[in-house]
């Protein structure tokens, strides 16, 4: 029976998978503390996002440094003293380089790592909510779409209101604009972004500009992200959105689009047409972000045009 009232534990964790031998196999961390075999996971810091934690406990549990990619939902179960835990996960995958460097290290939580083939991993597993999760994976790599990468559409941070003669594209991020475009890098890299486009307004460059400093990636200026290029004349701006896009996902690398409210439901309306699929009410909601919120849209490395693998909203954590 639950507690009655109380904040349910928040954590977070992954289905960790590499390409082995005979097909893909996941990790699976034993500990004999709790007597189980079960996914890696951990609780979320104080003022930690969901994202940021799993990376963060990934690595801590398994000495893996991984790279998010699409989500697998989440379990609720309640613990012993009656709190509720909901637990998110995502896919991620342990690549070559990190599975040279990566060394694991037992611990009071972790006794050991076991490397399992998918086939089999369900049978080694102790808790039928680990199973659901291995399940949502399976059916990604029934679709080949377990690898993705990511089309990123950020709203820019708080902004200051338009004063003077200096126009609507120099407003500068307010303090709490600035706070926002810090917090938001710990959790944006946890996709590991190889790109940044900004509309060249201020309060969007100033908004990735952090990232970009923790990425070292430059930021790249694309007028079709601009507010004003939606409001003001010139070549149609869906056509050069659209060329936009189809570049980035020709390019198979996560990039983030860091744009305005106005302009987000086309952004992801024309990554929808590029890889297929129809709009619907969830795309819709998750164009209507507040300052410094992004949506991820997960794209298939193999088969980009086989639709949205899935798609998440996240918010800066503040």
């Amino acid at each position: 029976m639950s507690v009655v009232g109380a904040a349910p534990i928040l954590a977070a964790g992954a289905v960790c998978w590499r390409d082995g031998k005979s097909g893909i196999e996941v990790l699976l961390i034993s500990r004999s503390r709790h007597e189980d075999v079960s996914l890696p996971k951990g609780k979320v810091d104080d003022r930690e996002t969901l994202p940021r934690a799993a990376v963060r406990e990934i690595r801590e549990e398994t000495g893996y440094a991984v790279t998010l990619g699409a989500p697998l939902g989440s379990t609720e179960y309640v613990i012993p003293g009656g709190r509720d835990k909901v637990v998110r996960y995502w896919a991620a995958e342990v690549g070559r380089r990190q599975l040279r460097r990566g060394r694991f290290r037992p611990s009071d939580e972790v006794d050991e790592i076991h490397w399992v083939p998918l086939a089999k991993a369900r049978k080694r597993l102790t808790y039928d909510r680990d199973r659901d999760v291995l399940d949502r994976f399976a059916t990604l790599v029934e679709r080949n779409h377990h690898r993705t990468f990511a089309i990123i559409a950020l709203r820019h941070a708080k902004a200051e209101g338009e004063s003077g003669g200096a126009g609507d594209a120099a407003r500068p991020l307010t303090s709490r604009g600035t706070a926002q475009a810090d917090a938001i890098v710990s959790t944006l890299k946890a996709w590991e972004p190889r790109a940044i486009l900004s509309s060249p307004a201020k309060r969007c460059r100033d908004t990735v500009t952090p990232l970009a400093k923790a990425l070292r990636l430059d930021v790249k200026d694309a007028p079709a992200l601009s507010q004003d290029a939606w409001e003001g004349g010139g070549e149609p701006p869906a056509e050069a959105l659209d060329r936009l896009i189809g570049k980035r996902i020709a390019k198979g690398k996560t990039a983030v689009l860091c744009s305005h409210s106005p302009v987000l439901p086309a952004i992801l309306d024309s990554v929808v047409r590029h890889v297929g699929g129809e709009r619907d009410g969830r795309l819709t909601r998750a164009a209507i972000l507040t300052t410094a919120e992004f949506t991820v849209l997960h794209v298939a490395s193999a088969k980009p045009d086989s639709g949205l693998v899935a798609m998440e909203t996240h918010s800066p954590g503040l």
